[in-house]
């Protein structure tokens, strides 16, 4: 049995309603044996109080207040940014394309031009040579490219604080506001540039592709802004090396060329893999002023910017000392496709709207491949011909120009210079855009006629002096360049001394209208003058219309349309769209006229006006002309190969001095046709076998002809040229 005595434990805890609690299972009169230590403790320190906390001081309280403030608002403003910035971010991550639609970012094409061999000798357009990638580049150009341009671009997110704060001071030390000037940009942000924030232009919005750059290129704090956005957008979407290569193939580089590929081959004639140090250097810096620093422009300055280039690659370990040192000592140079000035004269004639629908020239926006009837070779031979004549027989500080054409007997034009200045690009072409008297280089389209009608070179012509009543204009009396006359003399002999009177009454006897349409189905497309004057070259022409017209006769008498365009297709395809524009077209006068009037044409170099275009071991077959006042100075001539047309003048009409087509045209003809010859094996002109009394020279001529080639000599040297 349970003892009932035995004391119950409680059912509820001591302290339930309050109540002190002394102890468990204790008797409620004793007190807990460890609390004596605690409360002797506390007898011998009765004396001494408990320290209490001092109270902040209210300056205290208010700045700690202060402080928590700024704390709380700073980091929830921070937050709040961050979620813009994020959204802003994400945004502009969803909206951004694949990479390969950011890699040919042009809104035009592009046209290369080809010569007669399939070389490459010039461009027009947007040039982009084809996608590369950060890898595929040379990796010289890659170094340069980030040495250059942000040598932290590996390391940073999109955005580099450093840069900006250091562009930012470098701008205000320099007196100009902190966004004017330097911009700190990484590479990131310049490509954020060169997609205009995925803005795409609308010509809506914009005039024209230059206003869609430069409003593209403007700075302000919202800009700035909005660049860093996406360019962190950037960043997330694309590896580094994607960034790069996007840079890579955008950026413009002058020359018409956009992206490193179309930068190699412009200006070195090299694909972006094969680039030296030097010219890495080179194009890396073009990226800070693209058409200034261009070496197109002004080599020695693009390879002062390459050799700093260089250095910078020195100093962050890409290049080694002695590398360095050689690379500087050895600066990169110009292919000679970039030396002429993206083939000058002729490659602007090409592309003239009457050879080239504009929507595949100047407009298009399509690649466009383009092979001509460019020879290279001549191309220089006439350039240094030229350059030879003005070094040595001009007087120095002259300010006449010259324009040489040079093409074969079926209008295919093989060189062309429109100015003494060769080196050039969309300047003014006297061969093709220059209207000028003929003067005495018409006559062979007198004698032509006469020819063709049934004359005979040998005929005789009576040159004596002549007055004639013109309707509206009075008495008009022509005269020889020598002021004498010679008698009866034969169309050859008066063909090759230039004689006026016997041209003008050649061809008043056969019709000047039959003149004029001789001279225009061989292609002089000008007006052609209606008066007597007509036979003396009053008509102006071109000398581009005028040395295809001598082709004419050269090939037996058929018109030739002079032209440059062999085939256009467009890049990547095999199939042409469009072909040769030119070509020996219908015959003007009999196969027997042209033999013999090229014949009487070889009198004029043998032994006429003419004898200083002689070119030894080559028949030779020209006329010369001068105009009135010898504002104009002409010599046409040409071998069995090549017809070569030569003016001089000046722009603004200044008669020449001394200069006679017989003069410096002559000369400036032999010297090009000597390069053009030289290595070629003689070739003689269509033959022609001349009548028994072909050579009848009157006496007063023979006696006179010494004199008359003197006064010519003395002219021309003694003269203004």
């Amino acid at each position: 049995m349970r003892d009932s005595k035995k004391k119950k434990s409680p059912l509820v805890a001591d302290n339930r309603y309050g109540a002190k609690r002394s102890g468990w299972g204790k008797p409620p009169g004793k007190a807990p044996a460890k609390s004596a230590k605690p409360a002797s403790k506390a007898k011998r320190g009765s004396t001494r109080r408990k320290p209490t906390p001092k109270k902040r001081s209210l300056l205290g309280r208010l700045w700690a207040w202060f402080w928590g403030l700024v704390w709380t608002i700073t980091w929830r403003v921070a937050m709040v940014v961050a979620t813009i910035i994020g959204l802003a971010v994400g945004y502009q991550y969803v909206l951004l394309p694949d990479l390969d639609t950011l890699l040919d970012g042009r809104a035009q094409g592009s046209v290369t031009l080809m010569d007669r061999n399939g070389d490459v000798f010039a461009w027009r357009g947007d040039q982009f040579g084809g996608v590369v990638t950060a890898s595929s580049v040379s990796p010289h150009l890659k170094n340069a490219v980030v040495a250059t341009e942000d040598k932290r671009f590996y390391n940073h997110f999109g955005v580099s604080p450093r840069g900006v704060a250091s562009a930012v001071r470098i701008n205000l030390r320099e007196g100009r506001g902190p966004l004017q000037g330097h911009g700190g940009s990484t590479i990131t942000q310049q490509t954020a540039k060169l997609l205009c924030l995925g803005v795409e232009f609308d010509k809506d919005q914009w005039k024209s592709e230059a206003a869609y750059v430069a409003d593209c290129r403007r700075t302000s704090m919202t800009r700035k802004i909005t660049e860093a956005i996406y360019a962190l957008a950037m960043e997330v979407k694309y590896s580094k090396d994607e960034i790069l290569s996007i840079y890579l193939n955008r950026a413009y580089m002058g020359g018409g060329a956009y992206g490193v590929e179309a930068a190699g081959q412009v200006y070195f004639g090299k694909n972006a893999a094969e680039l030296s140090p030097a010219e890495s250097a080179m194009i890396a810096g073009l990226l800070t002023a693209p058409t200034r620093l261009a070496p197109t422009n002004n080599l020695e300055r693009s390879q002062d910017r390459a050799a700093t280039i260089l250095r910078l690659m020195n100093e962050q370990g890409y290049l080694s000392n002695e590398q360095t040192l050689f690379w500087q000592e050895n600066p990169a140079t110009l292919s000679e496709a970039a030396q002429a000035k993206a083939g000058g004269y002729f490659a602007d004639w090409i592309m003239r709207p009457e050879n080239l629908p504009d929507f595949l020239g100047q407009n298009t926006t399509e690649d466009v491949i383009i092979q001509t009837t460019l020879d290279q070779r001549i191309q220089t031979a006439a350039e240094e011909g030229l350059q030879w004549v003005f070094e040595n027989n001009v007087r120095k500080g002259s300010e006449a120009q010259a324009a040489v054409v040079v093409m074969s007997a079926d209008g295919a034009v093989r060189a062309m210079i429109g100015g003494r200045q060769t080196k050039v690009s969309g300047a003014f072409n006297r061969a093709v855009q220059a209207k000028r008297q003929t003067g005495s280089a018409f006559k062979p389209f007198v004698y032509g006629t006469a020819l063709d009608l049934g004359y005979s070179h040998n005929d005789l012509v009576e040159d004596a002096p002549l007055c004639m009543n013109i309707p509206g204009s009075g008495e008009w009396c022509p005269r020889n360049y020598t002021n004498e006359y010679y008698g009866d003399v034969t169309l050859e002999w008066a063909l090759a001394n230039s004689l006026n009177i016997p041209a003008v009454k050649i061809s008043e006897s056969v019709g000047r209208d039959n003149v004029r349409k001789v001279a225009a189905d061989f292609g002089i497309e000008s007006d052609l003058a209606d008066g007597p004057a007509l036979a003396l070259g009053a008509s102006e022409s071109s000398l581009l219309e005028m040395t295809g017209a001598y082709a004419g006769i050269l090939n037996g008498g058929s018109s030739v349309t002079p032209y440059g365009l062999v085939e256009l297709r467009l890049q990547g395809e095999d199939e042409p769209m469009m072909g040769t524009a030119g070509g020996i077209g219908e015959r003007v006068i009999t196969e027997g006229a042209a033999r013999e009037l090229i014949y009487m044409m070889s009198k004029v170099v043998s032994e006429g006006s003419g004898t200083r275009a002689q070119l030894p071991g080559w028949e030779v077959a020209g006329k010369t002309g001068t105009t009135s006042a010898a504002k104009d100075a002409w010599f046409i001539g040409f071998t069995a190969d090549y017809v070569t047309g030569v003016w001089m003048g000046y722009d603004d009409n200044t008669p020449l001095t001394g200069v006679t087509g017989g003069g410096l045209p002559a000369e400036i003809w032999k010297q090009v046709m000597t390069r053009v010859s030289d290595g070629e094996i003689p070739r003689a002109l269509p033959g022609f076998t001349p009548s028994r009394n072909a050579n009848r020279v009157p006496e007063p001529v023979r006696n006179n002809r010494e004199n008359v080639l003197e006064q010519l000599l003395r002219g021309i040297l003694g003269g203004r040229n």
